[in-house]
This record gives structure tokens, C-alpha cells and sequence, in this order.
């Protein structure tokens, strides 16, 4: 079963939200998660996610959970929700699901356990504004970055290209692009927190900065 949308969640949809807590896996807005659920609590929300919004939050696991993982250990309050856009149960019941990052959200409780796996009531986290002009030259040199470094890289210099001029807002291009290059759980986690479009932006543009000088060595910051 295929589907894909780019609609952020039903806000009826965050007063039960489940959660699908995974150690150092944080999901992006505009990024794509594969996954492979064979726990039995996770196959119950995988089902019952099918049958409903096709919505689930990927709550990162805070230091130390290994202990308490079989029950409810903490998660970072601040988390990614995906859409479920491409899904298929296997033969023995695991599944293997892609989701698609739609909204970054805040966890502001967890429900009683009414069921095997988490559920929260989660809010949106709204952008805060920025100044059109500075946030458009922004992503104009994020366009700039990524095309030179689609230019070095071994593979996907296309599919970079065209991820770049995928999101016409500016802050929404950062976290396609962030979710597709930064791979440290930390540096994620602190764009997921991040409410402000012109961090985004900023964070993003160093870390493709750095990636170009190491691929393509060069003197002082890229611009």
C-alpha cells in the first residue's frame, strides 16, 4: 500500500498521539524514516495507525532507558510526527513501514496505558516569524550550497537538487535538507527544538559548509 501526503496533522489527532520511541532517531519535517516493526506492542500500533490517521510521533529516547525500555522510559518532550506513506505486513506479522515527516510537535502528556504501546496528547509547534528578506536570502544560499555540493558528492547530486527546490518556504527547505544530511542524533534533536526558521536555516547552511570543505577543500566559511 502506497499513499503520500504532505498535510500536517489533524490537530484532533494530537489529544491521542502515539509514540514509537526509538534510541538516537529523530524525524525531520519533510524527511523519510524506514522502519521495522516486529515488536508486538509496535505491531498493535502500526495496526491500529493504518486503521486510523496513518499518524505516529518518533519520541527520542533520553540517555539511560536501556533499563526501563520494556516499560515506559523518558523521551525528549520535543518530537517528530510522521505519516505512514508506504506500508506492508509481512508474512509473520512484522511490518515494514516508510514515513514521512509532517510536523514537529511537543509532548504535554502521557495518557493512561490503555493500550500496549504510548500515547500522548501532544501541541503543534508553530514557527516563530521572521523577516521575509532575510529568510529568502537565506534559502537562496542554501540553494547555492547544496547545488555546489551536489557537484562532488559520489551519489544523489541530482535528487539533492531537486530536494532543494522542493519546499518554498525557507524553513521548511532547511529541515528537508537537514533531514536528508545531518546525521548526528544530537544536531537533529536541537533542529527539531528549534521553533525559529532562521536557526534552521543557519544550522543547516553550516552543516552543508562543512560537508562541501571536506569533500572539496577550501579556505575559511563557504559562502
Amino acid at each position: 500500500m502506497v499513499s503520500e501526503t504532505f498535510e500536517p496533522p489533524d490537530p484532533d489527532a494530537l489529544a491521542a498521539l502515539p509514540i514509537f520511541p526509538l534510541p538516537n532517531c529523530v524525524l525531520l519535517p519533510g524527511g523519510l524514516l524506514p522502519l521495522h516493526v516486529f515488536e508486538p506492542r509496535y505491531r498493535d500500533l502500526t495496526r491500529d495507525c493504518l486503521s486510523g490517521k496513518q499518524l505516529m510521533a518518533i519520541a527520542r529516547l533520553r540517555p539511560g532507558y536501556e533499563q526501563t525500555y520494556y516499560g515506559r522510559p523518558p523521551v525528549y518532550e520535543r518530537c517528530g510526527v510522521g505519516r505512514i506513506i508506504c506500508s506492508e505486513e509481512l508474512p509473520d506479522g512484522r511490518f515494514a513501514l516508510l514515513l514521512r515527516g509532517v510536523a514537529r510537535v511537543e509532548i504535554a502528556r502521557e495518557l493512561p496505558a490503555e493500550r500496549p504501546y504510548r500515547l500522548v496528547e501532544a501541541r503543534p509547534l508553530s514557527d516563530a516569524p521572521v523577516d521575509p528578506s532575510d529568510a529568502a536570502e537565506h534559502h537562496r544560499k542554501l540553494i547555492q550550497l547544496c547545488d555546489r555540493l551536489a557537484e562532488v558528492i559520489e551519489h544523489g547530486g541530482p535528487q539533492l537538487r531537486d530536494l532543494v527546490r522542493a519546499f518554498p518556504d525557507p524553513g521548511k527547505c532547511a529541515d528537508a535538507v537537514a533531514a536528508a544530511l545531518v546525521m548526528d542524533a544530537d544536531a537533529r534533536q536541537e533542529l527539531i527544538e528549534a521553533c525559529d526558521p532562521m536557526v534552521r536555516l543557519q544550522r543547516t547552511l553550516g552543516h552543508v559548509s562543512h560537508m562541501l570543505c571536506e569533500l572539496a577543500p577550501c579556505d575559511g566559511a563557504v559562502n
